[in-house]
């Protein structure tokens, strides 16, 4: 079994991540080529290489350092908002909707990833895949009264965000991320 390649984060490897990542963000992952982000990070593709193995390797890593900002920002939010389940449920919407906005407003990087990476065994397709389980189960600790949440209520909120992210990265709807959150948070009434 080959050993997974672990690329050291020195000062031009993130160039080059700061570079991938506005560029595959922008464009999407295949259209932009190695050649394109070594020039926009002014570095040379051996450099690329060196630091990140491979474009899969860069585009795994595109994608961990874009999930672990998310999560810092969301998380930011989720501890300033109150503890109730309705306050954190708006909290995360809200914390989407902001992001979106700052981010570019081209829809989640994971779902656009996906569009590109279908193979559930290629490297890119574990990186969204663990990102979606974990909104999955940061609804299901939101939701959970007593240790427990109701599990149809967690996946019609989670769906409901990620409809969300969907509507607002093309553009469709007047707010989906207000209208998601309102009607998550009629869901959350109507359990009980």
């Amino acid at each position: 079994m080959a050993e997974e390649f672990v690329p050291v984060l020195t000062p031009k490897a993130r160039r080059i991540l700061e570079s991938a990542s506005k560029l595959f963000y922008e464009k999407g992952i295949h259209a932009v080529g190695v050649d394109a982000v070594a020039l926009d990070a002014g570095v040379t593709k051996k450099t690329l290489y060196d630091r990140f193995g491979s474009k899969d390797g860069l585009v795994v890593e595109y994608l961990k350092d874009r999930d672990r900002r998310w999560r810092a920002f969301r998380d930011t939010k989720l501890a300033s908002a109150g503890e109730s389940r309705a306050e954190q449920v708006s909290a995360v919407f809200d914390a989407s909707a902001s992001w979106s906005k700052a981010s570019g407003g081209k829809g989640c990087s994971m779902i656009n990833a996906h569009a590109e990476f279908s193979d559930r065994s290629h490297p890119v397709f574990a990186v969204i895949a663990e990102q979606k389980q974990e909104m999955l189960d940061l609804f299901r600790r939101i939701l959970s009264t007593k240790g427990h949440a109701d599990e149809s209520l967690v996946e019609a909120i989670m769906l409901l965000h990620e409809g969300a992210l969907v509507a607002d990265g093309i553009g469709i709807g007047t707010d989906p991320f207000g209208i998601g959150r309102d009607t998550a948070l009629a869901l959350l009434k109507n359990s009980g």
